[in-house]
């Protein structure tokens, strides 16, 4: 009798957690594979995407650019290769890049500490006497994440003005060096840094190492500075507005990113001696999500190319997030059978 009750109350459970099983990732990743990048941008945009942007750069081949979808639903505008596009955290990048470009000139040094730079956070961030550059640039130091506080996002581009509100006088996640997680506090601080021993802005550094030297025209650090019509519209399920007016920082063209992350790998970025300091404390590829703005940008060395993949639909519960990841696999599964 036992025996029979444990395997009823086993089939309800395995039924139950049926309804809870992710079917449209379970499904996006068993389909077969196309033949062509064009065929997988289409699919991606069946799983409920906007519009999308892909840019493949394939060492001995012209750079190939594949869209789909809308630039601007609302003016049923079509995805445009040349848009630019909010790239989040894939600007960390580039703020990594200027750490060791600053270290190798003996501008800061990676050992630094937070309280070198501003005594002032003492008793506001725990640890701030300990943790050092390299553990902010590896987030490794334990400082909260701003944007992982809910208060943030009750009105998140007024509190985004004063981001470091929302990860002060707050328990450290863990000792210095004694743990990893993901901290946008950590890039805050590192560029707040960065303003404090140039004398100008962060901006402008990057602009004249990095941009510049690169021929980066289409890279932008915020609205500012760029025509709105240029801008992908970016969409967020379940909520009708178009997030394409929000200030969310770093904006660039999947090309521009794509012609930055090769540089970055094939170490034409750097100057002698920075390759070694920049491979002892950060990637070579990020991802980049804001609400309405998802981009990974992926170099794979075994076939010598680049991915930029950008997705203009977002929500903040990891079904879209897991499905770009799942787009950007089977893209380059692509690329690697037509080899």
């Amino acid at each position: 009798m036992k025996k029979k009750i444990f395997r009823i109350v086993l089939l309800v459970g395995t039924i139950v957690s049926l309804f809870y099983v992710p079917w449209i990732l379970v499904w996006a990743w068993i389909l077969p594979l196309p033949n062509s990048i064009q065929e997988q941008v289409d699919e991606t945009l069946s799983h409920g995407f906007e519009g999308m942007i892909v840019y493949v750069d394939e060492a001995g081949k012209p750079p190939a650019f594949y869209t789909g979808g809308w630039k601007d639903r609302e003016q049923q505008i079509p995805a445009d290769p040349k848009s630019l596009f909010k790239i989040a955290s894939i600007s960390k990048l580039y703020t990594a890049v200027s750490i060791a470009k600053l270290a190798k000139a003996n501008e800061l040094s990676l050992d630094d500490t937070l309280a070198d730079y501003f005594p002032e956070l003492v008793g506001r961030i725990e640890n701030a006497e300990t943790i050092t550059l390299k553990m902010m640039v590896q987030h490794r130091s334990g400082i909260p994440n701003f944007t992982d506080n809910p208060a943030y996002w009750e009105n998140e581009q007024e509190h985004g003005k004063r981001a470091l509100d929302f990860a002060l006088d707050l328990p450290a996640k863990f000792k210095p060096d004694k743990g990893y997680e993901y901290s946008n506090t950590n890039y805050l601080l590192l560029r707040r840094i960065m303003d404090k021993i140039l004398g100008y802005s962060h901006e402008q550094y990057i602009k004249e190492t990095i941009l510049r030297p690169l021929h980066l025209n289409r890279t932008f650090f915020s609205l500012k500075e760029v025509n709105l019509d240029d801008v992908m519209s970016g969409y967020y399920i379940g909520i009708d507005k178009d997030f394409k007016t929000n200030e969310n920082g770093m904006l660039a063209t999947a090309e521009d990113v794509g012609r930055f992350l090769r540089a970055l790998n094939d170490g034409s970025v750097f100057n002698e001696g920075e390759r070694d300091i920049y491979a002892s404390i950060y990637e070579f590829e990020h991802g980049g999500l804001v609400p309405g703005y998802q981009s990974l940008a992926e170099y794979h060395e075994d076939i010598d190319t680049v991915v930029i993949q950008f997705l203009n639909t977002t929500d903040f519960n990891g079904y879209e997030w897991n499905l770009s990841e799942i787009s950007i696999n089977r893209i380059v599964k692509i690329i690697k059978n037509q080899k």
